[in-house]
């Protein structure tokens, strides 16, 4: 059946009548929320960003290819839809209706595409339970956006990466079982000027939203969610990106809320809840004595709460390359295993690491107001490398207790660190230094 063109102006403005926009609301979402039935609010689209598209654009129904939904595969009609979307001459939305559920096995959605494409996910879209599915093919893909101009993908909707069949194979639940890759429910791959907004990612079998090779990306108003012991179910995965934007997102897993690798620059985290799950991370860098680098990341505003980790840069021994020009700032903890981290020995292995003589070069990391509760007695922990020491740490107006009002204070460990002292630093930095040098600024001291 050919693709239904109709003018999505009247639509949208029909639904922004029964927006009923609150104030205490504007500050944490977008005011583009309409009611439905159990919640008081949900993301709609945002008509603004959406207009000069809507004036002219073809809307393609996955329905209109033969998407039945329920228990039926729906992977060729997305793929059909997917297709025509790309090859339209006018902008285009695809749409996956409200109020319906498809099953879908690894499929990918390839450009570039003729016009501007907008997936428009308002139902739900669930990952196929057979891992058999995934023989013969990337087990590290479910769904994978792969050379897409100006792509956006939104709508409200759920996207289920049906895990579970996964993590009981996992070789962290199973010592038995080797340790193997499993998918990631969404990659998007070399796609520019992309906008992945108002969606609600559960249970992937292992990292839930990732960005591999892409320029000027805004993910926001995402809403992440897997079991705290799900292993490796990353929220948010950044590789290789350039000039991203995540703002306004809840992130809950069994991994880091965020995590920011290699070729990454110009990184940017505003008003970010996490938790449960491993924190924000950067790293890890270095791996197998590869080269990494990483720059100018600031994650500003941000609630984490019961993590075993808070903000933390991790790094393997024998590693090259870089992490610097990183601001953690405004973050609030509560109940957070290691609040302040830089591990430089990181060792993910069942076996021990091998020492290692480099090491990638951290430095100019400024830690700013950061406030809140440590479960562990070590609330700022630098354990940073002999052969290529922290340099540049800032610690400006830090104020972490300990959650167990009982014991002693919280305390510092620093090893191999040059740092800054500004304002009060709670707890204090480290007591050993072989030089300081008070001024205007603070206190500098590097601790062997």
């Amino acid at each position: 059946m050919a693709p239904k063109t109709i003018i999505l102006l009247l639509s949208l403005l029909t639904r922004s009548l029964l927006i009923e926009a609150k104030p205490e609301d504007s500050k944490a979402f977008p005011a583009y929320y309409y009611p439905y039935e159990g919640e008081e609010t949900l993301p709609l689209l945002d008509i603004e960003s959406f207009l000069p598209a809507a004036l002219d654009a073809t809307v393609i129904d996955v329905d209109d290819y033969g998407a039945e939904g329920g228990a039926a595969d729906d992977t060729t009609a997305f793929e059909q839809a997917w297709e025509a979307a790309c090859s339209s001459a006018r902008p285009v939305t695809l749409m996956v209706r409200k109020n319906a559920s498809y099953h879908l096995k690894p499929v990918t959605f390839s450009g570039p595409c003729e016009s501007d494409v907008s997936v428009m996910i308002e139902g739900t879209i669930q990952a196929s339970s057979d891992r058999a599915d995934w023989k013969g093919k990337n087990r590290r893909l479910w769904i994978l956006f792969s050379n897409i101009e100006n792509l956006r993908v939104g709508g409200g909707g759920i996207v289920d990466g049906n895990g579970r069949t996964w993590w009981q194979k996992s070789c962290k639940i199973d010592k038995s079982q080797p340790c193997k890759d499993a998918p990631t429910t969404l990659t998007f791959r070399s796609c520019n000027g992309l906008t992945v907004e108002n969606l609600s990612l559960k249970d992937s079998p292992q990292v839930h939203i990732k960005f591999d090779n892409c320029n000027n990306v805004t993910a926001t108003t995402l809403n992440i969610a897997a079991p705290e012991k799900s292993p490796n179910t990353d929220g948010i995965h950044v590789t290789e990106t350039q000039n991203m934007q995540i703002n306004d997102c809840v992130i809950g897993t069994g991994d880091d809320c965020i995590s920011i690798v290699n070729g990454s620059h110009g990184v940017k985290a505003n008003n970010i809840s996490c938790g449960p799950g491993h924190g924000i991370s950067i790293g890890s860098l270095g791996e197998k004595n590869s080269k990494a680098q990483v720059s100018d990341v600031t994650v500003d505003t941000a609630h984490l709460n019961g993590t075993t980790n808070g903000v933390r840069i991790k790094t393997w021994q024998g590693g090259k390359g870089y992490a610097k020009n990183i601001l953690f700032q405004n973050i609030d903890m509560v109940d957070v295993q290691n609040p302040i981290i830089i591990d430089q020995n990181y060792c993910d292995k069942k076996t021990k690491c091998t020492p290692q003589k480099s090491n990638v070069q951290i430095s100019n990391v400024h830690y700013k107001n950061i406030k809140g509760s440590s479960t562990s007695k070590i609330a700022i922990n630098f354990n940073c490398s002999k052969s290529s020491p922290c340099r540049g740490i800032i610690l400006d107006n830090i104020n972490l207790i300990l959650s167990d009002e009982d014991t002693d204070g919280a305390q510092s460990f620093c090893r191999n660190v040059e740092w800054i002292k500004k304002g009060v630093v709670v707890p204090p930095p480290c007591k050993q230094t072989i030089k300081s040098d008070t001024d205007e600024y603070g206190e500098l001291m590097y601790v062997i």
